[in-house]
């Protein structure tokens, strides 16, 4: 999974994709981020070449953060071709993740 930084981030997600780009958004203190990010990394290799995986450490990227209004994490938004599309707070395991990116792969 790439990690996004204020660098990357507007090549990675808004600019250079075609396929919706799946961000978690996590801090290294935060338990249910530990539970997700497994949980997450086993569904980028699933949906490879069909959705991008990246994640994005809020303690080292604030100003994004906040720009996209992140009040509690775990959060993972989804973006395509540039906009939010999804969002989702919270760990709901693999199958409330699965449910998300099925409502948008189809």
């Amino acid at each position: 999974m790439m990690e996004l930084t204020d660098k990357n981030f507007q090549k990675e997600v808004l600019e250079e994709t075609e396929i919706p780009v799946f961000i978690d958004l996590y801090a290294d203190w935060c338990g249910p981020c530990k539970m997700a990010a497994p949980v997450i990394e086993k569904l980028a290799e699933e949906y490879a070449g069909k959705m991008k995986f990246a994640k994005l450490d809020v303690d080292k990227n604030p100003h994004l953060a906040q720009k996209y209004h992140v009040m509690s994490i775990p959060t993972v938004i989804i973006f395509q071709r540039g906009e939010e599309i999804k969002r989702m707070t919270g760990f709901p395991g693999k199958e409330g993740y699965q449910k998300l990116i099925e409502e948008i792969l189809g």
